[in-house]
């Protein structure tokens, strides 16, 4: 045993891809290809944002300029915090919860991160709803919204076609007209006139709240097996996009007047680069864009072979994103171009981000088209795609935490389980469906992962780094991938991501602004409840410390000292994963060189089984650094 003998077919990372769900516990479900665990990721991160967000950041915040801090920002902060919750998951195979085995005075982080991922899947899978309402209102050979005339039209509204084919020598003047587009959503779609605010939520709307429930059917059914099921579902969510968007993107630059759009979304001011206000909003773009925060990248992760090599993924998804964002950029302004030449109107008047340019803006530009309804339909099914395998992400994301702290009593009825939070955040999000369901929405979306997310985001970064350790942390990596992280990861999980995230969060709160919905002010209660929803999720951190160091024994600070050291049980879930320092954890493990019974037991030796002996030499030289000192 004092040599051991290296097999004639030594085994590399890149030889691990034949037999895929060996490594994996059978009982919590595993990827049943690699290309799943990509194209779920690429799903989760590429998802509304990216078409109704980022075009509009980019031309309001220096057009072409933007992407200078755009990039930055992704390398500072998106690629490292994104490559660490892949590392988190992977390396444990745990979900949000118990992965705080790592330090359990710091689980508070994991439910502080379920109590968002909650609030965020309520509304996220209304704005499905209303998407699935458009798509089968485009299953017409007239749009709705086309024309003025309709029983929920005002006198203020004005049909384009009426601009374009009037007199040019009488202009119309169209500051004080609203188009069908709008009307047909603020008072047909919503009928919020039948509402005087967020306090008086009126009637549910029938029509909504039916396709509330077809949108949670959907999902409730692509995540009924868990990953095995969404994971092939990804296959046509992820990837069918991609062919819409570039339809949508030919379509647009062989309009009239499309290359005036490109120009306004494109044209560079450096000027701007000066204003911290773009390079805030460029960080809270990558910061929202990628899902960091969300537990749905470490979810997704901890299903993972323990050896997948996720720095690659981590590039291709967060780089894919980016360009993702920008090819979406073109397809949206290169119809707004062409709209505000049918229009005579500057692009910037047509230009708006948000549920404003999905549901009034695009419809509307799409009713200038030839063939209306079948681009249209091609549009919400693009964003139906989109938004579907976000919505997975986030419902595996609260299953897995879940069923991971109970496995005994969850896995096996875990259908039934993933149903039981289906239906209880269906009744939930029915004020939603209310006429004034949409001052809801905008609360929840102002409220329930703002500040919230990124104090969690900064904890979990400072407690990985400061109190688990960054050179273990870094060790783990090098057991798992066969190399440790650069100085650039490094610099930036130490100092540059969490300095970037402290400043976006003091950002957010010295520039705060009440919520509002076009002249509509929230009152001062609604204002006081979407801020208790943020400050939640915060206190759930302190809250799991008390509950964490009352477990322990000793006086105050031997308990918070034995709270903050990882679990017995703490590092990759399979024993044959369970190399070097972590093979003297497993019950019953007594041998003082556990790394020799490992290889008897699971025959030869590994190159990652080498990178094993590496990290056990390595701690053994430090150790004897440590006595001579």
């Amino acid at each position: 045993l004092a040599q051991p003998v290296t097999p004639d077919l030594l085994v590399s990372p890149s030889s691990q891809d034949g037999d895929l769900g060996s490594e994996c516990p059978e009982d919590r479900g595993n990827w049943t290809g690699r290309l799943d665990f990509l194209l779920s990721c690429i799903g989760y991160c590429v998802g509304l944002g990216n078409v109704w967000r980022f075009p509009y950041r980019a031309y309001t915040n220096g057009g072409g300029a933007f992407l200078v801090p755009y990039f930055i920002m992704l390398a500072i902060c998106g690629i490292p915090i994104f490559f660490m919750e892949l590392s988190l998951g992977q390396f444990s195979s745990l979900g949000p919860l118990a992965v705080w085995k790592i330090s359990p005075l710091f689980k508070g982080i994991g439910m502080g991160t379920i109590l968002i991922v909650s609030l965020v899947a309520i509304y996220y899978n209304m704005i499905i709803a209303y998407v699935l309402f458009y798509l089968f209102a485009s299953l017409t050979s007239d749009l709705p919204w086309q024309h003025c005339g309709n029983w929920w039209n005002t006198d203020l509204c004005l049909d384009h076609h009426v601009i374009k084919g009037g007199n040019t020598t009488f202009p119309v003047n169209i500051s004080n007209t609203v188009s069908p587009s709008e009307e047909y959503w603020s008072r047909y779609v919503l009928h919020i006139q039948g509402s005087s605010g967020i306090g008086d939520p009126g009637r549910i709307r029938w029509n909504l709240c039916l396709c509330l429930l077809l949108s949670w059917t959907i999902v409730y059914l692509c995540i009924l097996k868990g990953v095995k099921s969404s994971g092939k579902v990804v296959y046509f969510t992820a990837t069918f996009p991609y062919l819409i968007l570039v339809m949508l993107l030919i379509r647009g630059v062989t309009l009239e007047g499309a290359w005036k759009g490109i120009r306004f979304y494109l044209t560079p001011q450096f000027d701007h680069l000066l204003s911290s206000k773009v390079w805030i909003e460029a960080a809270l773009q990558i910061f929202y864009s990628l899902g960091v925060g969300f537990g749905g990248l470490l979810t997704f992760a901890s299903y993972n072979t323990f050896h997948q090599n996720i720095y690659r993924d981590t590039f291709i998804v967060t780089l894919g994103n980016a360009i993702t964002s920008i090819l979406a950029g073109f397809a949206i302004f290169s119809v707004l171009g062409y709209m505000s030449q049918e229009l005579g109107v500057p692009v910037n008047q047509v230009a708006k981000a948000g549920p404003g340019l999905a549901f009034v803006v695009y419809p509307q530009a799409m009713t200038m088209l030839p063939l209306s309804p079948f681009w249209s339909f091609l549009f919400f099914f693009m964003l139906l795609t989109l938004g579907l395998d976000s919505q997975f992400a986030f419902m595996e994301t609260i299953v897995t935490a879940v069923t991971d702290e109970f496995p005994y009593y969850l896995r096996p009825k875990k259908a039934s389980f993933s149903a039981v939070i289906c239906i209880a955040l269906f009744l939930m999000g029915l004020i939603l469906t209310t006429e004034g369901g949409m001052y809801w929405l905008v609360l929840l979306d102002d409220y329930s992962a703002g500040f919230g997310l990124m104090v969690v985001v900064i904890t979990t970064c400072l407690v990985v780094t400061r109190v688990y350790g960054m050179k273990r942390f870094c060790r783990d990596i090098h057991m798992m991938l066969g190399f440790k992280p650069g100085p650039y990861f490094r610099a930036c999980w130490m100092v540059l991501s969490p300095a970037t995230m402290m400043a976006l969060l003091i950002y957010n709160i010295v520039k705060y602004q009440p919520s509002e919905y076009g002249n509509y002010r929230f009152p001062t209660w609604a204002e006081v409840l979407g801020i208790l929803m943020g400050v939640l999720s915060c206190l759930m951190i302190p809250l799991g410390m008390v509950v964490a160091v009352l477990r322990e024994e000793g006086t105050l600070w031997e308990r918070v000292q034995q709270a903050s050291r990882p679990a017995m049980d703490w590092g990759p879930s399979l024993e044959e994963n369970r190399t070097g320092m972590y093979v003297a954890s497993l019950a019953g493990s007594q041998s003082p060189k556990p790394l020799m019974v490992h290889m008897r037991k699971y025959g030869g030796i590994t190159s990652y089984e080498n990178t094993a002996i590496e990290v056990d030499r390595e701690m053994e030289e430090e150790d004897e650094e440590e006595s001579m000192m």
